[in-house]
């Protein structure tokens, strides 16, 4: 039996106590991070902030989405494999955007000076954990499909 939407219990606009303190807490630490980040040079950092935003709204966003459309169209009714390319694309693209510095050798002097090791073989190691996201999602995919083939006997 159904209920109808009139017999719907409201659920509170906030949210369980518990969910409102973590909020504020996130915010306060939001908030103590903005305000040491901002301590050195606040218009440099502005700049920086709205250009990555700008940057990614007007330039990686449609790419992805252009790639993500074509990956859709090209499956067509095949589309169970999809989501085995999405998640490791998703997550080697993210491990670009963090070390991308450091991948790309552009600051290698400076990470030697201040850690004291090597910055050699970033490159290498984003490459291994990309064949690596890719192959482990290829064979969770082969294993789901195997799973779902029903076995044929001979007799």
């Amino acid at each position: 039996m159904r209920r109808s939407p009139l017999n719907r219990v409201p659920r509170p606009v906030l949210g369980s106590p518990f969910h409102l303190l973590v909020l504020l807490c996130s915010f306060a630490l939001c908030a103590y991070a903005g305000v040491r980040l901002l301590d050195g040079d606040w218009l440099m950092i502005t700049v920086w902030f709205v250009g990555a935003a700008l940057i990614h709204d007007l330039m990686l966003l449609p790419l992805y989405a252009a790639a993500d459309r074509a990956l859709i169209t090209t499956t067509g009714r095949r589309a169970a494999w999809v989501n085995h390319v999405r998640v490791p694309a998703a997550l080697s693209g993210l491990l670009l955007l963090v070390w991308f510095p450091l991948i790309t050798g552009r600051v290698s002097e400076r990470y030697a000076a201040v850690t004291a090791l090597s910055a050699d073989g970033f490159a290498a190691r984003w490459l291994l954990v990309t064949a690596a996201l890719f192959g482990g999602s290829a064979v969770l995919f082969a294993v789901r499909t195997g799973r779902r083939r029903p076995a044929t006997e001979d007799q």
